[in-house]
């Protein structure tokens, strides 16, 4: 029988794994350590005179960094630094309300991470589902007309996606730049996964601060370091003053202390170069040893270009991923995420982070394997 569960799904199944033991292929949590040269930064500075506020909009050394690791005209004006990346979202989603001065629409590309459709929920806004063509394409005339004729004001996009590691390429993304500019539309890009790719690097909207575009991400993933809560945003000189006034309200500064130790890990290793494409390896490892496994028992999985997840299409003897997921865990330990949680549309659909241990995740594939 399915079970009624409030809130979020992504934390009720982590919960279980951390309750009762398991295997945690659920939440976004990297099973890997960060690098150790971070780690050793972190011990030096917590010796140094930097245990109080940091500036709102982050420490000036790492913004400057940032900037020039973002792109080429960017400056370290153009950088808030954030307590990671939701929180920037949300501080754009909050400022873009604000000037609209009534409820907004809002639109993103279907399947979508939970923060997308929760923001609008929250405060009562509008969200719009746009479904991708069956090869994962966007038919760019059907985006153009829904975005004039609903008015939509918010367009969210990420690139690899989250719970689907799509990515998008250059001409897909500056077709929507400017179906943007040309509807007084805004594009928030979540870039937290753009260092997580199998292949080629995704296309950033980055080679200048436009004021139609909010670029943000984070180190939480680049680096192992979700706990952190480390993130940023950059944006037209137009839009960091306000944003940096809400900021003040909200989250007010970033921990000092990491945000000193990650720009001097940063600054000595090439902006984490080394370890971002060992990274990359490991992941894309263990995303071909869960993959193999669960088309051979008749999963299907859509071409994947980066990210932490499988994005997973039930076998055809099950038709809820919902209980398909409790009664996985129920039976092997194993913590997945129902589709259902990201869009209606997927209900035989389940999410699976893959960013762990190769045994843990070919562990986790011998018990789904049985369990089917």
């Amino acid at each position: 029988m399915k079970k009624k569960i409030e809130g979020s799904l992504i934390s009720y199944m982590s919960n279980l794994v951390k309750q009762n033991g398991g295997i945690n292929c659920a939440q976004g949590i990297p099973g890997f350590d960060p690098p150790r040269e971070l780690i050793e930064e972190l011990r030096n500075v917590a010796y140094e005179n930097c245990h109080q506020y940091a500036p709102g909009c982050g420490l000036p050394e790492l913004r400057k960094l940032i900037a020039e690791n973002t792109g080429e005209n960017t400056h370290s004006d153009n950088v808030l630094i954030t307590n990671g990346a939701t929180e920037a979202i949300s501080l754009i989603y909050l400022y873009i309300k604000n000037n609209s001065g009534t409820r907004i629409t809002t639109l993103g590309f279907d399947p979508v991470y939970e923060s997308y459709f929760n923001l609008p929920k929250i405060y009562g806004d509008k969200f719009i589902r746009f479904e991708k063509e069956t090869d994962g394409t966007i038919d760019f005339d059907h985006l153009e007309k829904t975005v004039a004729k609903e008015k939509v004001k918010i367009i969210f996009m990420s690139s690899p996606g989250n719970p689907y590691g799509k990515i998008f390429d250059k001409n897909s993304v500056e077709k929507i730049v400017d179906i943007c500019r040309k509807n007084n539309c805004f594009l928030i890009f979540d870039a937290v996964y753009s260092e997580i790719y199998f292949s080629d690097p995704p296309y950033l909207p980055v080679s200048k601060p436009d004021k139609n575009i909010f670029f943000v991400s984070a180190f939480s993933k680049m680096l192992s370091i979700t706990g952190w809560r480390l993130g940023f945003l950059t944006a037209h000189a137009e839009h960091i003053a306000k944003l940096s006034e809400i900021h003040d309200y909200t989250g007010l500064s970033s921990p000092s202390v990491l945000q000193k130790a990650v720009f001097k890990y940063l600054n000595k290793s090439c902006y984490g170069k080394d370890y971002t494409r060992s990274l990359r390896t490991e992941i894309k490892q263990t995303f071909d040893i869960m993959a193999k496994e669960l088309r051979n028992i008749q999963f299907f999985i859509p071409e994947t270009e980066g990210g932490y997840f499988i994005w997973a299409k039930l076998p055809p003897s099950f038709d809820d991923g919902l209980n398909f997921a409790l009664e996985l865990y129920e039976k092997t330990k194993v913590a997945t995420v129902p589709g259902i949680h990201f869009s209606t549309n997927y209900k035989k659909w389940i999410r699976i982070n893959v960013a762990r241990d190769a045994g843990e995740i070919t562990e986790a594939a011998e018990r789904i394997k049985n369990f089917i």
